[in-house]
């Protein structure tokens, strides 16, 4: 099999299974797939792209890549627009990431999904979005990177309103999808900056003048064009990524099944703007101002977005709001010029949120589909499996040393330390203390959900909408005292993706800190200039996983992780009367907290009431009163005036229109003779 033919069985598998699955297996067009066939084609199809991945990363490593078109899909003038593949290091190990999970998660939806009656359509959506996201990775121009943009875009709103007769799921996913446009905006405005003065849409020629766009201005301002153009893309990648403001889908995109979760926020969706940035980094270096407010940005939501799941009690909230903290980390990393310690991150976070999210489904099934964590306690003795999974998740997130997560954080927490980027000082602060507050949110649920008191049986307090005590118990009756069940472990094809997410949790930092980060892994898939020496200073310091490892445990952030430990085994094991006290005690803060800082109520009560008053305007004003009213009616009375006037002309009478004729002649001549004159 030849090269091509291997990426486009690699990125078109997924998309003819989801296709064959969506046409014939959900009613579309007949039901000839039954549930076994539609996972069977499924798994079978993302199978076949993981193991070409793996393949393809093997040819990389061995120096083997490729940059060529494919496909010529249109022609304006000389132009053309392309569809093509960039198959160098960092898209291999991103196909690897995105084709693996989804694998995983493939797997776990035929256990979580088994009775939901929209299980083919499911199958058909996250298959699709999985060949979306593979496409987007494997471009080789901004036109086919649009194109998986907002593919991943368009699909998300579907998983997310998967649910689409329950009104919370719809308002998620419209909400998703208008925050994202948002961004999306600001993402085609920087592709026609670099298109408009680099004359193409080819990655290879965009970089190669890259150069020659550092020294162009913007016109009208005294701003680099390149600052302009790069800020432009982060925008997109603030809509994609849940940076803030742009942060606010995220959390609710919850309403979707907990397969999808996983998948949106682990491997595909949120890491696509990380991707991009990387991907562009021939001309992010070349901006410092671009950096400096990527990494602000980034150190803003690793911090302050991941308190918010202190205060959650819903189990895949909390999770959430850890992926908004840990994406923040990725941007920080970015800003610092450190892209090779954000991809790596990115990876780790893939395995260990993919594992905590489908460990909280299975929990969610043990649960009954509850998911309040005041409802749970004690499940460890009654899901050895997803509790052991669970705390290898947890350690990995935290930063625990020798897990994946901790060379990765580790290392952007030292890279933003080493940053000479304008605003490192506020990114290494606010890393350095997100690692406290990580710990304290994970390890809440971790007690909350796995240890103490077993609160499924009975429940004496039967407010079920009241929200306001931080971490009480009783908040009202569980699915399992209205049923009288008892939790369970969840089948095999539900633990066998925890077990192998939890192996790679473990080992992967171990297997890939080295290589990624030292060994030259991404050779000219990602240029970092002498002037930003972070990734230099990170060099200088290595002395292999192991010695890194054990020097983690004498560190500050290690110290921070067990103060986060320590913190969430006295509030919610041994003491938990002590956050209802100190939610009383700061109510302000609490109450801002629960309310998220108030970027839902901003947006529901400023801007999108601007929106619609903007809306009705332009409908009242410019479609009534100027389109229709002026020229669309206005013009249709104007020709009714004129014809009434010329009516009066005609008279029928010979004598009438001998005379206009006489009066014509003497205006003619009186003209004639002030000419001649």
């Amino acid at each position: 099999m030849s090269a091509q033919s291997l990426y486009l069985l690699i990125a078109l598998a997924p998309l003819f299974t989801a296709v064959v699955v969506g046409f014939f297996g959900t009613g579309f067009m007949g039901s000839w797939i039954g549930r076994r066939g539609s996972h069977t084609l499924t798994i079978l199809g993302v199978l076949v792209s993981f193991v070409g991945s793996l393949v393809v990363l093997q040819q990389t490593l061995a120096g083997q890549t490729f940059d060529g078109t494919i496909y010529t899909w249109s022609m304006i003038g000389t132009f053309k627009y392309e569809v093509g593949f960039l198959i160098d290091p960092l898209s291999a190990l991103m196909m690897v990431v995105v084709s693996g999970v989804s694998l995983m998660v493939h797997i776990y939806t035929i256990g979580y999904m088994a009775e939901d009656p929209g299980y083919n359509r499911f199958f058909s959506y996250i298959s699709l979005f999985t060949f979306s996201m593979l496409m987007l990775v494997m471009a080789n121009n901004m036109l086919q990177l649009f194109f998986g943009w907002e593919a991943v875009g368009l699909v998300s709103y579907l998983l997310i309103g998967f649910y689409y007769s329950k009104p919370s799921a719809v308002f998620a996913n419209l909400k998703a999808f208008m925050v994202n446009r948002v961004g999306d905006f600001g993402f085609v405005l920087g592709i026609g900056l670099l298109y408009a003065y680099a004359g193409s849409l080819n990655y290879g020629e965009v970089f190669a003048q890259a150069d020659k766009l550092g020294g162009i201005v913007f016109p009208g301002t005294d701003w680099q064009m390149l600052t302009v153009a790069c800020l432009c893309l982060f925008v997109g990648a603030m809509g994609k990524s849940a940076q803030a403001p742009l942060h606010v889908w995220l959390p609710d995109s919850m309403e979707g099944p907990t397969p999808i979760s996983a998948l949106i926020h682990a491997a595909t969706m949120v890491t696509a703007g990380i991707f991009m940035v990387a991907r562009f980094s021939p001309v992010y270096e070349l901006s410092e101002t671009a950096l400096s407010v990527i990494m602000v940005i980034g150190a803003f939501g690793a911090f302050f977005l991941g308190i918010l799941g202190v205060v959650q009690n819903d189990i895949k909230r909390v999770v959430a709001y850890s992926t908004l903290s840990q994406l923040g980390y990725m941007v920080v990393a970015l800003g610092a010029s450190a892209y090779s310690v954000a991809i790596f991150h990115l990876m780790t976070h893939a395995f260990f949120k993919a594992l905590l999210f489908l460990g909280s489904g299975s929990v969610i099934m043990g649960m009954l589909h509850d998911q309040d964590m005041r409802h749970m306690g004690g499940l460890w003795k009654r899901m050895p499996i997803t509790w052991i999974t669970m705390l290898i998740g947890t350690l990995a997130l935290v930063g625990t040393p020798f897990f994946s997560g901790f060379y990765s954080k580790e290392s952007i927490i030292s890279a933003a330390h080493a940053a000479n980027i304008p605003g490192a000082g506020f990114a290494y602060a606010l890393t350095l203390s997100g690692v406290f507050v990580t710990s304290l949110y994970s390890f809440r649920l971790y007690f909350l959900v796995f240890h103490g008191k077993e609160r499924y049986p009975d429940h004496v307090d039967h407010d079920h909408s009241h929200d306001s005590h931080w971490a009480s118990y009783g908040d009202g009756p569980s699915i399992h005292a209205l049923h009288g069940a008892k939790p369970k472990e969840s089948p095999w094809v539900v633990t066998l993706p925890l077990s192998i997410l939890a192996f790679m949790s473990v080992v992967a930092g171990v297997w890939f800190v080295d290589p990624l980060l030292f060994g030259g892994f991404f050779g000219k898939s990602i240029t970092v200039l002498a002037q930003h020496p972070a990734m230099a200073a990170l060099a200088e310091e290595w002395h292999g996983w192991v010695g890194f490892g054990i020097h983690g445990l004498t560190a500050l952030p290690f110290l921070l992780l067990l103060a986060g430990f320590v913190v969430a085994w006295y509030c919610w094991l041994v003491n938990p009367a002590v956050p209802a006290a100190l939610a009383r005690a700061f109510k302000p803060v609490y109450d801002t907290l629960l309310n998220k800082y108030y970027f839902d109520w901003f947006n529901e009560r400023v801007v999108a009431r601007f929106a619609r008053g903007l809306g009705r305007g332009l409908w009242q004003g410019g479609d009534r009163g100027i389109i229709d009213g002026i020229i669309v009616n206005g013009s249709a009375r104007m020709v009714g005036v004129a014809a009434a006037t010329t009516r009066l002309l005609q008279s029928g009478y010979i004598y009438h229109y001998a005379f206009a004729m006489i009066i014509g002649i003497m205006v003619f001549l009186t003209f004639f003779v002030l000419m001649v004159h």
